[in-house]
């Protein structure tokens, strides 16, 4: 049996395979984030497709932290209900599932939120839109609203939760010497900016207990003109597991990187695969705690390889899933050609106008 159809666990999570559904902006959740039928289902396909850990889109913890439409909430009580259903979903077909956690910082969308976005500091060189710099009061009010969130998303019956801490979005952002100017216990060394991110697992950790497993995403680069870059990267790894993470899914980029963002087009050849493969050998060479590791991964092959040969220890994807939820099963049955996926990325365009997340050349198939 391929080491990738494994039993394994993430702290107290026992997953039954390796495969991992990246966090995904799907756009169906209802004006004020709450879940829809839509969403739910969207969940049950995914589980029903033997994915091991279905990790649902980032759920912004403060109403001004939201960044696009549809986007999930997790921000209030009100919401645990909804999000009650879809974990149920997940469990009755056998997956675990987690829900990400996010404030989109400076780009946080006041179209949504009616108020200019804040980060950790005022960098109109790098970001167009209007934004302020974040209070020392509103950061640990952020630090609090992440902890809530955890606690909510656990009364729901996640099996874990993730802090998003790459692409740009606030952790990110305090990460990043590109979008972090401060000159406070917030900025300016490694350590300083790397606080935020430390003081949410902590809050997350007082929130939920020493057992339910805690993840982060964050960027390996963030391939911006004096963003972090690579050792950096590496000591926050460092940083993190001496504090307790429980795992590290290992992306990069941001969403004004250009060609060199998280969602890249045009992965055709197995050696266009897994983007950030080299980083990826960087951190098992320097960090213990379990990696997952995304970007472009689309053939079985490749996967296989980034196991065995001690790139990552969980494999992870989004684009794929969106055209096949039921790709885990499909390569489980023996059938390992390559994911169907062509990465155009012509599905979040749909999740743009509102639609909701699809693929939109296997619906013109079907048609």
């Amino acid at each position: 049996m391929s080491r990738l159809f494994e039993s394994t666990s993430l702290n107290s999570m026992t997953l039954k395979n390796r495969f991992v559904r990246s966090a995904t902006w799907e756009g169906m959740a209802a004006e004020d984030g709450s879940c829809t039928p839509q969403l739910r289902d969207l969940m049950a396909k995914l589980a029903q497709g033997d994915v091991g850990l279905i990790i649902s889109s980032y759920a912004y913890v403060l109403p001004e932290g939201k960044v696009r439409i549809g986007q999930l909430g997790i921000y209030k009580d009100e919401h645990i209900s909804g999000l009650r259903e879809i974990t149920q979903d997940a469990h009755r077909y056998g997956s675990r599932i987690a829900v990400q956690l996010v404030h989109g910082g400076v780009f946080s969308d006041a179209a949504f939120t009616g108020r200019i976005p804040l980060g950790p500091s005022h960098v109109p060189n790098l970001v167009e839109a209007p934004h302020e710099e974040m209070s020392i009061a509103y950061i640990e009010g952020v630090v609090e609203a992440f902890g809530q969130a955890a606690r909510r998303a656990k009364e729901a019956g996640f099996d874990a939760v993730q802090i998003h801490g790459a692409h740009g979005y606030l952790h990110s952002q305090f990460l990043s010497p590109a979008f972090n100017r401060r000159t406070d216990a917030y900025g300016g060394s490694l350590e300083n900016r790397a606080r935020v991110v430390l003081e949410t697992l902590k809050a997350i950790r007082a929130s939920v207990g020493p057992d339910f497993p805690v993840l982060i995403k964050m960027n390996c680069r963030d391939f911006l003109d004096g963003g972090l870059a690579l050792e950096e990267s590496l000591q926050v790894g460092d940083l993190l597991e001496r504090h307790g993470i429980d795992a590290i899914e290992l992306s990069g980029g941001t969403m004004i990187s250009g060609m060199l963002g998280p969602v890249r087009s045009g992965v055709k050849t197995e050696k266009q695969e897994a983007y950030f493969r080299t980083e990826a050998k960087a951190f098992k060479e320097r960090v213990q705690v379990p990696l997952i590791l995304v970007g472009g991964i689309r053939s079985f092959q490749t996967a296989e390889q980034l196991i065995e040969e001690g790139y990552a220890d969980y494999i992870s994807m989004s684009r794929p899933f969106v055209r096949e939820p039921d790709l885990v099963k499909r390569w489980g049955s023996g059938d390992r050609r390559k994911a169907r996926c062509i990465s155009d990325s012509r599905c979040r365009d749909a999740a743009f106008s509102g639609e909701g997340i699809y693929c939109v050349v296997e619906q013109k198939k079907g048609a």
